[in-house]
């Protein structure tokens, strides 16, 4: 027979189950409190070791975000003049941007269409040529090829400004044959602009282009592809990265290009925006301080819109075309 179970026992096998459970659980709290006292013990010690580079990085951040808060509080700024800018406007309003746009003897609507025309037209040219020609330099086999890449990085080593008292007379003798290419004329600057703007690009394609499977291009050949049906439809959407790199730093130097500008266009209305707000300064720069800034400010949106659109493309293809 079997004796039934004894109550007691029972009893007792629960209460040792649950004072192991609470002295588990003990276990447990005392573990998740020395686990909590070490992580907090080991961010208080790796923050004193690099609190120094936090200190240097906001230091930097406000030394960057300075002439901007600057800048931004002077437009906003009625009284419009040097000496009454702060970080923080006075008088707040438009006036300045009032003046600015009503100014009939500085047009900054036509120094603002000039740049955007000038930066445009020439990056859309280089972006097209230096892919041409980096292309030939990459994939095809020629007499000279090699001879041709070095003459070019030769030629990038001397200072652009050897070249501009002989770019001025040339200009002024073409002017008097064909005047829309002379001074004073957009497509003049634009030519000068493009003829200096292949250099670095060249290597800069070559780089990326060299990364490109050849087999690609060996298998459009045998489908019957030519060499500008290879370049157009399989080459260029393989390089969109180097292409959106080149075509930020073309249009961001050139949109603040100011000294072949200056010498080529000397008339008010052919001017660019970098050489407008420049004179504007150097009028007076005191009383025309507000208009300047003013114009400064309207005059960085299209570098930011450029940055904002195609920056998850320059990473890429900096490093990409650099490495090789």
């Amino acid at each position: 027979m079997t004796s039934p179970q004894d109550p007691t026992n029972t009893t007792m096998g629960a209460v040792d189950a649950h004072g192991s459970d609470k002295a588990r659980d003990g276990r447990l709290d005392t573990k998740a409190s020395d686990v909590y006292t070490v992580t907090t013990k080991s961010r208080r010690t790796s923050f004193r070791a690099v609190w120094w580079r936090h200190a240097l990085a906001l230091l930097c951040l406000a030394f960057a975000l300075f002439p901007i808060i600057f800048i931004v509080s002077s437009a906003f700024n009625n009284a419009g003049t040097l000496s009454t800018s702060g970080l923080l406007p006075t008088r707040p309003g438009l006036d300045n941007f009032n003046d600015l746009f009503n100014d009939g003897a500085r047009p900054y609507w036509a120094w603002y269409r000039n740049s955007l025309i000038i930066c445009g037209v020439a990056t859309l040219a280089t972006l097209v040529l230096g892919a041409a020609a980096a292309y030939a330099f990459s994939r095809l086999r020629w007499t000279g090829r090699r001879f041709g890449l070095l003459f070019i990085l030769l030629v990038q080593m001397f200072p652009a400004m050897l070249a501009f008292i002989a770019l001025y007379i040339t200009f002024a003798n073409v002017g008097e044959i064909i005047p829309q290419i002379g001074l004073n004329t957009l497509w003049g600057l634009l030519l000068v602009y493009l003829g200096g703007a292949m250099g670095s690009n060249i290597w800069l394609f070559k780089g990326y282009f060299d990364t490109i499977p050849r087999e690609l291009d060996e298998a459009a050949k045998i489908d019957g592809a030519s060499h500008a049906r290879v370049f157009l439809t399989i080459i260029l959407p393989l390089v969109r990265p180097i292409l959106a790199t080149v075509g930020i730093l073309a249009f961001v130097g050139l949109w603040g290009e100011f000294l072949l500008a200056s010498i080529f266009l000397t008339q008010a209305e052919t001017q660019t925006l970098a050489v407008g707000l420049y004179n504007t300064r150097e009028a007076n720069q005191n009383e025309y301080f507000g208009q300047f800034v003013a114009g400064a400010l309207l005059a960085s949106l299209p570098v930011v819109l450029v940055y904002l659109s195609l920056q998850r493309l320059l990473i890429g293809g900096m490093t990409a075309g650099s490495v090789k």
